[in-house]
């Protein structure tokens, strides 16, 4: 299905495109089903992977380099570390990461100081919708709330890159991150028709079944949450994030 970021590709005919990078959160939650996980179905229209289930997230901005915004947790060097990146890059990908999930889903991985407990509710959703319209940097919102934005709510995952010849290309990083309390997980994003939370066996089996559209990064990441009881147990996990080239038959259908 998939072979080293270092593979060889030049077999491939098809004009090289710039790579962006990017980023998605895993959202778990503890339920009476199980461990579950936030997913949103992309509307038909989009340009790439029309009407395909994934997790919240999208390519970095070139804000998400913001020095100014406040940071709790660990810092860009732990992230570079991590993620196998300079700490420049890391460090954009871990604020991207918070800003799609905030901009498509109202959960926000901030609080108002220090690493401590939980994370705070959602700042005025006018914050979140004026973000969505690049009216504002996410350490302008954070700035006008009164928060900071909590890297430990993060956990790293992997790294996948989508195949040349698309009409658009990312170096995708997942993270896994626990549903903070007193926050909900919302469908608010006009790239996606449907929001849920859904075991990963459910989605598996309807990717199997064809009733749910599933990339071959999403099938390997739900299939790796299959193997964890419960959101402690995957914050727990020693993961080593390495990349991953994907074949470009391994799209099928996908533009």
């Amino acid at each position: 299905m998939s072979q080293p970021a270092g593979a060889d590709a030049a077999s491939d005919p098809r004009p090289e495109l710039p790579i962006r990078p990017a980023a998605t959160v895993m959202l778990v939650r503890d339920a009476p089903a199980g461990l579950q996980v936030f997913v949103l179905r992309r509307v038909a229209a989009m340009a790439f992977a029309p009407g395909m289930t994934v997790f919240p997230g999208g390519a970095v901005d070139p804000a998400d380099h913001d020095p100014a915004l406040t940071w709790a947790g660990p810092d860009e060097h732990w992230w570079a570390e991590h993620l196998q990146q300079e700490a420049g890059p890391a460090r954009a990908l871990v604020v991207a990461a918070v800003r799609e999930l905030f901009e498509e889903t109202g959960v926000l991985l901030a609080g108002p100081g220090e690493p401590a407990g939980s994370s705070v509710a959602p700042v005025d959703d006018k914050l979140r919708l004026a973000l969505v319209e690049h009216r504002i940097t996410l350490a302008s919102a954070l700035a006008d709330a009164g928060l900071r934005l909590r890297a430990d709510l993060l956990w790293p995952w992997a790294n996948w890159i989508t195949p040349p010849g698309r009409t658009k290309r990312y170096d995708t990083f997942f993270f896994a991150a626990a549903l903070p309390p007193g926050q909900q997980a919302e469908m608010l994003t006009t790239e996606a028709d449907l929001g849920q939370w859904r075991t990963p066996q459910e989605l598996l089996d309807e990717g199997s079944a064809g009733t749910t559209a599933l990339m071959p990064p999403t099938v390997a990441m739900l299939t790796d949450l299959t193997g964890f009881a419960g959101v402690a147990d995957v914050l727990a996990a020693q993961r080593v994030v390495t990349p991953v080239r994907v074949r470009a038959g391994d799209f099928p259908g996908v533009s």
